[in-house]
């Protein structure tokens, strides 16, 4: 069963990136504060709580770019769930009305836990109320606790909600479980802590059109800064989200470096069923519904379309029953 839709989007989401030049029309929100990478359930609780807490308020969301574990660590291996664009899609659909997208630099990095209460909070986005998750740090060195965080609440005027963790069939909801998960070739135990399938989304890229020789055209993405999934092929729902192709489609897809044809970037491949046109440039979201099989080298380009055939229909049969 596909998991739930996220709620009907606003018609905008404004999005502010520096807490020191707000707008008086830009403050005064109540809102959920994480790094919020997949935007998963317990992120999603999170952000309900925030709703409810001043339902008078407009809706925010408190986030970081570049994610903090990237701008203090920039050569460790991928590890996002989502870049920035796909995840501003999704608080969107969540119906958020104010991202907060601060620009995460020394200054910010800098700032005591008192100084990110009074500086970031309270004087520069002017925020109401706050809610944040249990296990949430703050300030130089994650020095910060919620009991401190309270206090400055208290002292600062803007009201402070601690969000007891999610847990799900498959135990505590972390982006780290959902890494597991998907490192394991286990797009639906992701999609149960997510709330949502596991998406990809980027912009469709020039390839070598390999798959249009072996009659299967594809729409290439990168997946550069991202977690890769286990290598191999899904079935996967498709929406195209802009051009004159924007849509929903079923279709099949490969992640990985393409060993049939040397050594090559990982990247993910998706043939689109029943489709025809040209999709480079446009916009587009691959979620991962299913793990078919492992990425594999094979004798021939017959032994390959064979099984590209049979991964297709495959997939299909699966996407049907959804």
């Amino acid at each position: 069963m596909q998991p739930p839709s996220a709620a009907a989007s606003p018609l905008r989401m404004k999005i502010v990136r520096d807490y020191q030049f707000v707008s008086e029309g830009d403050k005064g929100a109540t809102v959920a504060i994480g790094n919020f990478d997949g935007v998963h359930s317990g992120h999603q609780a999170v952000i309900q709580i925030a709703r409810e807490a001043m339902p008078e308020a407009p809706l925010g969301v408190v986030t970081f770019e570049p994610h903090p574990r990237e701008y203090f660590a920039p050569d460790a291996p991928p590890f996002r769930l989502m870049n920035a664009t796909a995840r501003a899609t999704r608080l969107r659909k969540l119906g958020v009305d104010v991202l907060y997208e601060l620009n995460f630099n020394t200054q910010l990095a800098e700032l005591t836990p008192e100084g990110f209460a009074a500086n970031v909070i309270s004087n520069g986005l002017g925020l109401r109320h706050v809610v944040v998750g249990e296990d949430f740090c703050f300030g130089k060195g994650r020095t910060g606790n919620v009991d401190d965080l309270k206090i400055f609440g208290e002292r600062m005027g803007f009201g402070v909600t601690v969000a007891e963790l999610i847990t799900s069939a498959s135990g505590a909801v972390s982006s780290t479980a959902i890494r597991t998960a998907l490192s394991e070739g286990a797009p639906r135990r992701a999609a149960e802590m997510l709330g949502h399938w596991h998406r990809i989304e980027g912009a469709v890229i020039g390839g070598e059109q390999r798959g249009r020789e072996l009659g299967y055209p594809t729409a290439n993405m990168s997946i550069d800064g991202l977690h890769p999934p286990k290598f191999g092929v899904y079935a996967v729902l498709v929406d195209v989200l802009d051009g004159p192709h924007a849509g929903s489609y079923h279709g099949a897809s490969s992640i990985g470096v393409r060993p049939m044809f040397g050594e090559n970037r990982a990247n993910l491949e998706t043939f689109l069923f029943d489709f025809t046109g040209d999709l480079y440039g446009a916009t587009v979201s691959v979620a991962l519904v299913d793990f078919l099989r492992p990425e594999l080298k094979f004798d021939s380009l017959d032994a390959l379309i064979t099984q590209m055939d049979a991964d297709c229909a495959e997939a299909r049969a699966i996407l049907s029953a959804l």
